[in-house]
């Protein structure tokens, strides 16, 4: 096992094209460390930097506390497990797996008990004689991963290995990674754009934008308290609603003109941007109190029950939101409803998209 500390590491390419902008993550050992960004964000460059598979324009990658950069990958010893599998087709799972053990000349007892005993933690014991094709997507999974396992390395990297999954076998799969890395113990570095599993994998979350990383922290702690508008709206589904106001001394004005009041709620940027999640606004029913908090109009625009919720959808002060609801909504097209938001439930990002 080991650490893996990047210092203001940077790639850019041909043409001045900055793929990664100084990027600073400091993962301890065993920690799972999950990259989770949109498509061109840089968070592939990143992990095949650490890798050794993408040479490093600037920074350093340390690996057991030793700097890696001009190390080719088989120098690293870290494993990778990527989307496609990478199974050789005319090998049964067995041979699969032992591939790389019998390149690096081990002997042929230790290869097979390290086989059988990765086959035996991913349950693959029985498909040990048979060949990728005849198994599943998930098992075929399952034998890139004993692949990887065999070979006891310091660090596994992951690079969006469930993405040609379907949604019920990403689920039990996400399950079933999170439990082998407890097991084993192992430093990880996972990639994917898929905000769920990043939420239900990390240890440690590093949400990546436009190369530059917006915000590193436990998953539970981003969700709660984003750091920017670029985060709320990434991390959750559905996401943070996020309104532009304009504020003065008695108080905020929606997109529409229309001005609230804020009781016991401090806006400092003139213009700004008011934020809730879709369960933390409240339908009011004429008794309470909106003291400290805000109390809107929501004009409803459609309602999705999906079982055990709803979600509505609807529009305040001239932009659209969705509000999760417990059970059925009873709501209709062009109702209009009174809501609120409690001030501990409401975020404020400034103009910049910066939280206040």
């Amino acid at each position: 096992m080991a650490s893996v500390e990047l210092t203001n590491v940077r790639k850019v390419y041909a043409g001045g094209v900055e793929a990664v902008k100084g990027v600073d993550i400091d993962i301890k050992d065993g920690a799972l460390c999950v990259l989770v960004g949109p498509s061109g964000c840089g968070k592939s460059t990143l992990l095949r930097m650490i890798a050794g598979l993408e040479s490093i324009t600037g920074g350093t990658v340390e690996i057991d506390d030793k700097v890696v950069n001009d190390l080719g990958p088989a120098e690293r010893d870290i494993a990778m497990v990527f989307q496609n599998y990478a199974l050789y087709p005319h090998m049964k799972v067995y041979d699969n797996m032992a591939y790389g053990l019998r390149n690096r000349g081990m002997p042929k007892d230790q290869i097979d008990k390290r086989v059988r005993e990765a086959a035996a933690t991913l349950e693959l014991t029985h498909l040990l004689e048979r060949r990728p094709r005849e198994l599943s997507g998930g098992q075929r999974q399952r034998v890139a991963m004993g692949r990887a396992i065999v070979r006891n390395p310091k660090v596994f990297l992951f690079d969006e290995p469930l993405s040609n999954l379907d949604a019920k076998l990403r689920g039990q799969m996400r399950v079933e990674i999170k439990n082998l890395q407890r097991q084993l113990g192992v430093t990880s570095v996972y990639v994917t754009h898929d905000q769920l599993e990043a939420m239900t994998l990390a240890d440690i979350l590093v949400v990546m934008n436009a190369g530059a990383v917006e915000q590193i922290g436990a998953p539970l702690d981003i969700y709660e308290k984003p750091a920017s508008t670029f985060v709320a709206s990434f991390i959750g589904a559905p996401p943070m609603n996020l309104i532009p106001v304009t504020a003065d001394e008695s108080g905020l004005i929606l997109k529409d003109g229309t001005r609230i009041g804020a009781q016991g709620i401090v806006v400092s940027d003139k213009d700004a941007i008011i934020g809730f999640r879709p369960e933390d606004l409240e339908v009011a029913t004429g008794t309470e109190s909106h003291i400290g908090g805000l109390l809107l109009d929501l004009k409803v625009l459609g309602v999705e029950p999906v079982g055990a919720e709803s979600y509505v959808y609807g529009i305040i002060g001239g932009e659209r939101v969705v509000v999760r609801v417990a059970g059925r909504s009873v709501s209709q097209p062009d109702d209009h409803l009174r809501v609120i938001i409690p001030k501990e439930k409401l975020h404020l990002f400034g103009g910049n998209g910066k939280r206040i």
